[in-house]
């Protein structure tokens, strides 16, 4: 329980963002246990989380690095991950972004179209380096999720698309400097309704075989992620249910043999870890509505603001009745709020808050507008 911590986070000067690593570990530990079953390889994706404690975590169990930009790539080198376990993505890759990663011998580059293959055929070339290549292809799956975090209907920018496929693999004879290795899928974020990674693994089986009528099998099948957590009741499903999700690609997923499967998990590895801690400014009172406004904002935690995300909010200090609030912060918009018509303990000014299972896509997405300090984070054993 996060009461039983408001003596330390009493000692620090709010907001801030409090991880928790022993659950940290214990997520990590799972997530690698039930993927073992199977011969599984997990990248975790930094863009969720990118700092330092907590990749020295994911490091430590052996996972890889999913980057989607340069400066991932760089991040995940400076943490210690190898140029081998480095996989880089990202629908607009920069020739400066491409030539870093080349110069570093990263693993593999999950390319999203086909003028990216000229470029990186190009830059590569310039450098005297071949460059292994996966090819994201846009499955045209829903993934049952928010429309801002779903990535592989063909209405989304991401991914080359199946109609593209022909002329595409006939053009590889033009590329000398490309290794082609494999094939890469992701279909969205915080899928919770498991049916999305059914109909996926049907869609990848039928695109293999697309492929292998053409005479190419690739050593490496890239399955993305997507894997969502509770954000509603976090101390009841504290860990994702990794056993379920493997399981269905185990059972449905056509591996061909020695194929390397991975996958590419950000938030359900590190979400529930974190948790945004802020304090009560002021208490408005009205006709219809009574606002708790917090010291932190939407520049802490953009989630509800751009996808309308709920995360559950606990007021610590208070054990009175309860009453009904909007809960907002104090940046000068009025999509700066974290939720409306919520029930929390009667609430005073100077009451500690806690924002839960902001573990991912929290820290990575401050901002400094009105001008914001950036806020630290703690980290509890």
């Amino acid at each position: 329980m996060l009461k039983e911590q408001l003596s330390v986070f009493e000692q620090h000067t709010t907001p801030f963002y409090a991880y928790d690593l022993g659950l940290l570990r214990q997520t990590l530990d799972l997530a690698r246990a039930e993927a073992s079953k199977y011969g599984y390889h997990v990248h975790y994706a930094l863009k969720a989380n990118a700092n330092a404690p907590i990749l020295a975590e994911v490091l430590e169990r052996g996972f890889g690095a999913d980057c989607v930009s340069g400066n991932e790539v760089r991040r995940a080198l400076e943490a210690g991950f190898g140029p081998e376990q480095v996989v880089f993505a990202g629908v607009g890759k920069s020739d400066a972004e491409i030539n870093f990663a080349l110069q570093s011998n990263i693993f593999c580059f999950n390319c999203e179209s086909v003028q990216e293959l000229e470029v990186i055929q190009e830059l590569a070339a310039t450098q005297g380096k071949t460059a292994q290549v996966a090819l994201r292809i846009n499955p045209n799956v829903d993934a049952y999720t928010h429309k801002y975090i779903t990535t592989g209907l063909e209405e989304n920018k991401f991914g080359i698309n199946v109609w593209e496929l022909e002329g595409l693999v006939l053009r590889f004879a033009e590329w000398p400097n490309l290794r082609l290795i494999g094939l890469h899928f992701h279909i969205g974020s915080q899928i919770t309704d498991l049916r999305a990674f059914e109909n996926l693994c049907v869609r990848v089986n039928e695109i293999q075989r697309w492929f292998e009528d053409r005479g190419l099998v690739f050593p490496h099948l890239n399955v993305g992620g997507g894997l969502g957590v509770d954000y509603r009741a976090p101390e009841e499903n504290p860990i994702a249910d990794f056993a379920a999700y493997f399981k269905i690609f185990d059972l449905l997923l056509e591996k061909r043999p020695g194929q390397q499967v991975h996958f590419e998990l950000g938030r359900a590895l590190v979400a529930p870890s974190g948790n945004l801690i802020s304090k009560v400014l002021y208490l408005k009172h009205g006709q219809k509505t009574n606002f708790v406004i917090l010291d932190a904002g939407m520049t802490e935690l953009m989630r509800p603001a751009l996808y309308q995300a709920y995360h559950k909010i606990e007021n610590l200090s208070s054990d009175l009745p309860e009453k009904t609030y909007d809960v907002v912060g104090p940046i000068c918009e009025s999509t700066d709020c974290f939720a409306k018509g919520y029930i929390l303990p009667e609430t005073k000014r100077g009451d500690l808050v806690a924002i839960r299972t902001a573990g991912a896509y929290g820290e990575v997405m401050v901002s400094e507008y009105n001008l914001r300090d950036k806020v630290k984070a703690i980290y509890l054993s």
